[in-house]
């Protein structure tokens, strides 16, 4: 069940789906980088989605919903990121959309990075490729795991990705919706990846800052999602047939 707490019907240039669950620690201060990061657009909305949180983020979120630039929504119980985002896209009236955690691993302003070569029209698809230096690492195997199904996926599409399971993923959102996502959970990020792919966009990558958080922190990632990441991919590559589409490269976008 799903429950609008408010929506404004004007138009933005770019929408920042943020998926929220248990996230009363952090929240509020994601809302407030997010807002006030400068972006290469004329409009922004921030499309927030409660998806069944049982702890205080409902009541923060409830005390933001009056700011014209929030469209929130909720969830009645948890029903997963996957679910969280296809329910942002469904609200999500921009030209543009990205994708931000409520967690605070990511910077909001690593998305005017991602955003400047798709409003130069050259890419359609961007990721923020996070380099996981010995700062920024959760753990080994965390890492292994990233690069693990990231070598997966660059296998089974004829790929050369950095890294398919970052947060920070920009496209205009009729490419976004005509996925036609189903997945739930965490398995999200190889479907948006695996689809892409063999719809034969291109993904450029771009580098961005990530600053991990641990298990005590709110890490919700397990080892299992690690096995669900690899089974969604084998999926989107049977359902993609024998062939893929011809992609005539693949770009990392240089930052500095």
């Amino acid at each position: 069940m799903l429950s609008m707490v408010s929506l404004c019907g004007r138009m933005a240039d770019l929408s920042i789906i943020m998926p929220v669950f248990n996230e009363q620690g952090t929240v509020e201060a994601a809302l407030d980088q997010v807002l006030q990061t400068g972006y290469p657009v004329q409009e922004l909305e921030v499309v927030v989605v409660d998806d069944g949180s049982t702890d205080g983020t409902p009541d923060l979120l409830a005390a933001r919903s009056s700011d014209p630039r929030i469209k929130l929504a909720s969830h009645a119980r948890n029903s997963g990121k996957g679910v969280a985002v296809q329910t942002a896209l469904k609200h999500a009236s921009g030209t543009y959309a990205a994708i931000m955690d409520a967690d605070l691993e990511y910077d909001p302003a690593d998305i005017s990075k991602l955003l400047e070569p798709v409003l130069a029209q050259e890419a359609d698809v961007v990721y923020g490729t996070r380099g996981f230096e010995s700062h920024s690492a959760f753990s080994f195997w965390y890492v292994m795991g990233n690069k693990g199904v990231t070598l997966a996926a660059n296998l089974l599409f004829n790929s050369y990705l950095g890294d398919i399971m970052t947060c920070h993923k920009v496209m205009r959102t009729d490419i976004f919706r005509s996925l036609g996502l189903q997945s739930r959970g965490f398995d999200i990020e190889p479907e948006i990846t695996g689809k892409l792919l063999a719809s034969g966009h291109q993904i450029y990558e771009v580098p961005i800052r990530y600053q991990a958080r641990g298990r005590a922190e709110g890490k919700k990632l397990t080892a299992i999602d690690g096995f669900r990441v690899l089974r969604k991919l084998v999926e989107c590559r049977l359902q993609a047939g024998a062939r893929l589409p011809d992609r005539s490269r693949h770009q990392t976008i240089d930052s500095s």
